[in-house]
């Protein structure tokens, strides 16, 4: 009766028809931020998709010039890399091959891309590009169409290729024999072991100082640099030794390497492949054993190439 007589009755009511017009608004807002936080990641997701598909268009792009016209519609039908055990079954079944006809497997070995002997780009046509972006590699085929890759080995045999009733895929190019001389070289690591037929037998390792970068400028760099550069080198004439020791046979009457392998820095191995029957590059690190596990694994990996 007092509300209604002082008007408050009216005023009450309105207030509670603001507070609901209020909680309205506020179930729109949350209902609006929801949706813009839905439009946001929406955004974000679509933006990736975007930077996925510009990098796929890139790729293509890339492909096609390095490829060029119509070699870049033909595509491997599988890539992978094997090492060890899964490499040996492969090669393994690829050995059991035995063709009836005296010709009817082809092996050859293509060193690169400019040297495709006539009997493979006879055979592979137009995949012919396929077998160019392989090389190195030891290509394979059969006369019926069943089988047909490319092995890029981990040691290169001297360019072939012949037809014959088996397929030519000799050991020591994918797997490691007898006695081995492996080492890794960096500007301040070095790494040796001694394998029979891939079992380390023996270990030599060790690492230097070496002054990292400098960037001060002015005759203080220079200054750094000698310095840093004659660090290298006496590291380097210190691992050129050690792998000269065991390539001349004079660390141990014991070992007589059938084959001395040696990988690092491109930067140094100029420094050291003058015992090296093969070098290659490799990005190895860590501790000198770490370094040459990685490494020796690394090296007998053979990518295999489905053409």
């Amino acid at each position: 009766m007092i509300d209604r007589l002082l008007g408050r009755a009216e005023l009450k009511e309105r207030i509670a028809e603001l507070e609901e017009a209020n909680r309205h608004l506020e179930r729109r807002a949350e209902a609006e931020e929801e949706r813009r936080s839905d439009a946001v990641a929406d955004r974000q997701r679509a933006e990736e998709r975007v930077n996925e598909l510009e990098h796929r268009i890139e790729s293509l792009e890339e492909r096609l010039e390095r490829t060029g016209g119509d070699e870049a519609a033909v595509e491997y039908r599988r890539v992978s890399d094997a090492r060890g055990a899964r490499l040996d079954d492969a090669l393994d079944r690829l050995r059991a091959i035995e063709s009836d006809d005296p010709e009817g497997l082809l092996t050859a070995f293509v060193p690169d891309a400019n040297a495709v002997p006539e009997s493979v780009s006879d055979w592979f046509g137009e995949r012919t590009a396929l077998v160019r972006r392989a090389a190195p590699a030891v290509v394979l085929a059969d006369d019926t169409g069943a089988v047909s890759a490319a092995i890029t080995p981990p040691v290169e045999p001297a360019a072939f290729d012949r037809w014959d009733d088996r397929f030519r895929l000799e050991r020591s190019w994918f797997r490691p024999a007898g006695t081995l001389v492996f080492a890794v070289v960096r500007s301040d690591t070095f790494a040796l072991g001694v394998y029979e037929d891939g079992d380390r037998v023996d270990f030599e390792g060790f690492t230097s100082e070496v002054k990292s970068a400098h960037s001060k400028g002015g005759f203080s760099q220079g200054r750094f640099e000698r310095r840093r550069e004659g660090q290298i080198e006496e590291h380097l004439d210190d691992a050129n030794s050690a792998i000269a020791a065991y390539a001349d046979g004079t660390e141990s009457a014991a070992i007589d390497a059938d084959r001395v392998i040696v990988v690092g820095e491109r930067s140094v191995l100029g420094r050291v492949r003058e015992h090296a029957d093969v070098t290659d590059v490799s990005d190895a690190t860590g501790s000198p054993k770490e370094a040459l596990d990685d490494a020796f694994r690394d090296f007998w990996t053979a990518r295999i190439h489905a053409i």
